[in-house]
């Protein structure tokens, strides 16, 4: 089977549990022999393809899971929890990541001269499809294409353009073209996520930024937990705990100076915070951390 053809292909560049860098730039790989706890962590705009094994991913209320054959589309970027479901030595969970550029989608968009979305069609940050054996077959080929150094740089961008107009013209199409249509809901709220992205450790007037994208604070409270299943307020929280692991996982800062770094004035509150989303205090959470216990997307 074409999905057969892909775990193997994986498995050849993932041969220890973790995620593996490749020389594409934009894709990863994910393997894990054994089942994994539920961590948060972020998504971001990408196209993540299960091979063998499966995962579940949780975002507020909605649970999904998959396994081969399917792919996990994210629009924007995304607090979620993720885990490995089933997993084993003798079949580990392999998994594939690509990620997506934003302003080439868009310009792909444009050339292709996409048809109107129904008015009918729900936001959706992630959806999850079976896969269709086109867009089987050319992430087969992308991951081949690196034991083929000598023509990689150049066939790999062809590719990835492949399976990107494959994105926009098949079942995950409706809700990739919403995130890309200017003025859509979708559009609006992944501009006040980008702006919260950059200023997530001050204090933000959630009616501001509303005003910001051109939405009554009511509308725009709607579409933002619609699109992500969280509030404005969880999501710029989740934003600052993520850094503040970030900082301690890589720089070795304690919680309080970090408390401070990401915004919060309450070095207390910070730790209960983060052991309500990590699922551990700061410095047993780091620890867990550095034992490689870690969550990717793919």
């Amino acid at each position: 089977m074409p999905v057969d053809t892909l775990a193997m292909a994986l498995g050849q560049i993932a041969r220890t549990d973790g995620r593996h860098e490749t020389g594409i730039p934009e894709l990863s790989v994910y393997r894990s022999s054994v089942k994994t706890e539920p961590m948060a962590c972020f998504y971001t705009l990408g196209l993540a393809i299960a091979a063998q094994g499966d995962k579940q991913v949780t975002l507020g209320d909605q649970v999904i899971t998959y396994g081969p054959g399917q792919s996990l589309l994210t629009t924007v970027d995304l607090p979620v929890i993720a885990h490995v479901t089933r997993a084993s030595l003798a079949q580990p969970y392999l998994g594939m990541l690509l990620t997506l550029d934003t302003r080439a989608l868009v310009q792909l968009a444009t050339e292709m001269d996409m048809p109107p979305l129904p008015r009918e069609q729900a936001p959706r940050a992630i959806s999850l499809c079976t896969l269709e054996p086109p867009l089987l077959d050319a992430a087969i080929r992308l991951v081949q294409v690196l034991e083929q150094p000598r023509v990689m740089t150049h066939l790999a961008p062809l590719i990835q353009r492949e399976i990107m107009v494959r994105l926009l013209t098949g079942p995950h199409g409706p809700y990739l073209r919403q995130l890309l249509a200017t003025g859509s809901p979708s559009h609006q709220i992944a501009r006040a996520m980008a702006w919260l992205k950059q200023h997530f450790r001050d204090d933000v007037l959630m009616d501001e930024l509303a005003a910001h994208v051109h939405m009554s604070p009511s509308t725009f409270r709607q579409h933002f937990r619609n699109l992500t299943g969280l509030s404005p307020l969880q999501y710029q929280k989740q934003l600052r705990l993520q850094e503040a692991r970030h900082l301690m996982l890589n720089q070795e800062l304690d919680a309080s100076s970090t408390a401070a770094r990401v915004g919060y004035e309450s070095a207390s509150q910070f730790s209960r915070d983060y052991s309500r989303l990590f699922g551990a205090p700061p410095q047993r959470d780091i620890k867990r951390m550095r034992d490689g216990q870690t969550e990717a997307q793919a």
